[in-house]
């Protein structure tokens, strides 16, 4: 079966399914659906038949609990951890969550896990998710004795079962046979493994502190080196010792560092993703939160990228620990768009290759070839810091019948900082509300100016052009650059009529051999 029927098999099952529970339903009954599950599971053991995959997720509705109304506090209230998925069913993130959340039911209930899953339409029951506290959808919360704690983990399946386990009383998994090495195998492909001695002492303390601090990545100890080597196959035989294991080319990665709480982490954010990672919607929370100095993106289609995939991997195994090297599908409009956007690339169909400094203050674009040599030079500067900021800008307009002047990026120094003129400057974008009238306003003005020397008119549009010196978030604004002091432009009202606005420029700039045609 496909991953995609799979998929929707279980939206259906979720949403389907929707039985409410009356008063008369309490937690027992809950309780009886389950042991009934459990005493199908060994009939069917016994009999050799394996279960069909919509009985499975027919037991991940029953494990995952229906809440409503009438239910809820009594829910949330009757057991020691319950973690809640409020949703709507118009919202396409929580449709996406669903699947993942029943999946991770059914793991933590193999896991034995004490942990209730339950669900919420908080849609439809208003009381319920005021009560809970949900504000928005898709959200997870995590309530202990009944009492609220936020959800920080991420959002496969497998992330909500490493991140329940943690917050349930299992931080690390211990491996004690080769038996459970193997099978652990089977379940995890990215897994921090420590091997001690004795599970004691301050650095296993410390390792176990990192295991409760960190809400995404599976922690296990081994003390017998044959057992470790089954995870680990290169592990030092003598000595603590702590990996990372990944299921891709650069599979292990040793640390040599101190055994201290914050340098484990270090090395945890910096190695638990690939050499270059698939951005999609159920990871871009861990994505953007990487502490990586510098990130590179790139944008392409799935054939693109398969081709530029081994070279990039061999950039990025360069740039190691530097570096955050992230792939994201340039078709994928939710996660591609905003990004391209920034660089007034959002129609491209062509390989993008861009980067960003932490937190996204700073962006750069490779404006060559994406090639392996010219990719890894890219990459060089930037972490050098050689590389120029980039700043958007349209193509250069032809100003040449122009009575007010079109600037875009590329010319505003010379346009606007480096003109001997004195500039009033309309700063607009397309979609703002009151833009169009203040537009009028600026041409009337550069006809009623229009002979004079030394004051020209110009606009700019600031959704598809930006200049480090052109700071403006409001609009529209209009700016007047004196000649003699272009660093401190005056601010003009736009809410100001056109005499006003004519006596304040005639405040400030000295207009001549002007001839007043027109009337304002």
């Amino acid at each position: 079966m496909s991953k995609s029927i799979n998929f929707l098999l279980t939206l259906f099952l979720l949403l389907s399914f929707n039985h409410v529970v009356t008063q008369c339903s309490e937690v027992d009954e809950f309780d009886e659906l389950l042991a009934l599950d459990d005493e199908l599971e060994r009939e069917k053991e016994h009999d050799g038949v394996k279960s069909s995959e919509a009985e499975v997720l027919t037991k991940a509705q029953r494990i995952v609990h229906e809440l409503n109304n009438e239910n809820t506090e009594r829910i949330v209230n009757g057991y020691e951890f319950v973690l809640v998925l409020g949703y709507a069913p118009w919202c396409s993130r929580s449709a996406e969550l669903m699947p993942h959340f029943a999946e991770a039911a059914n793991s933590l209930k193999e896991f034995g896990n004490s942990l209730v899953l339950a669900k919420l339409d908080g849609d439809r029951f208003t009381k319920a998710a005021s009560f809970l506290g949900i504000k928005g959808y898709p959200t997870l919360l995590l309530f202990v004795n009944g009492t609220s704690q936020p959800y920080s983990g991420g959002f496969t399946a497998d992330d909500i079962v490493i991140w329940a386990r943690k917050r349930t009383g299992t931080p690390v998994i211990r491996i004690s046979t080769e038996k459970a090495a193997e099978e652990f195998l089977k379940k995890y492909h990215t897994f921090l493994i420590g091997r001690f001695d004795k599970f004691e002492g301050p650095e296993y303390e410390e390792f176990v502190s990192a295991a409760k601090s960190d809400n995404e990545t599976q922690f296990v100890d081994v003390s017998k080196v044959e057992l470790a080597q089954v995870l680990y196959p290169d592990i030092k035989p003598t000595g603590n010792f702590l990996g990372i294991v990944k299921s891709e080319p650069e599979r292990y990665t040793a640390y040599d560092g101190a055994f201290r709480l914050d340098k484990i982490m270090e090395f945890l954010s910096y190695n638990k993703f690939p050499l270059v990672t698939q951005l999609t919607e159920m990871n871009s929370v861990s994505v953007y939160s990487s502490p990586a100095k510098h990130q590179v993106f790139v944008f392409a289609n799935t054939d693109d990228f398969k081709n530029l995939l081994d070279s990039l991997q061999e950039v990025a195994r360069t740039f190691k620990s530097k570096i955050m090297f992230i792939y994201v599908d340039i078709n994928d409009e939710n996660l591609a768009k905003p990004f391209l956007t920034m660089f007034g690339l959002e129609e491209s169909t062509n390989t993008v290759v861009a980067a960003f400094d932490n937190g996204m203050s700073s962006k750069f674009l490779l404006e060559s070839k994406p090639t392996r040599s010219n990719i890894e030079e890219f990459c060089s500067k930037l972490v050098q810091g050689s590389l120029l900021t980039y700043f958007k800008s349209q193509p250069i307009p032809d100003n040449t019948e122009a009575i007010v002047q079109v600037v875009v990026g590329k010319t505003f120094d010379e346009e606007i900082l480096n003109s001997k003129k004195d500039v009033v400057l309309e700063v607009f974008t397309p979609w703002c509300f009151n833009c169009e009238d203040t537009s009028k306003q600026v041409e009337k003005l550069a006809k009623h100016y229009k002979s004079s020397s030394n004051l020209i008119f110009a606009r700019i549009d600031a959704s598809a052009n930006e200049h480090p010196k052109l700071q403006v978030n409001d609009f529209p604004t209009l700016l007047l650059y004196k000649a003699n002091d272009k660093t401190n432009p005056i601010k003009l009202s736009t809410k100001s009529s056109l005499k006003e606005l004519a006596a304040s420029i005639n405040k400030h700039v000295k207009v001549k051999d002007q001839v007043a045609k027109d009337e304002l």
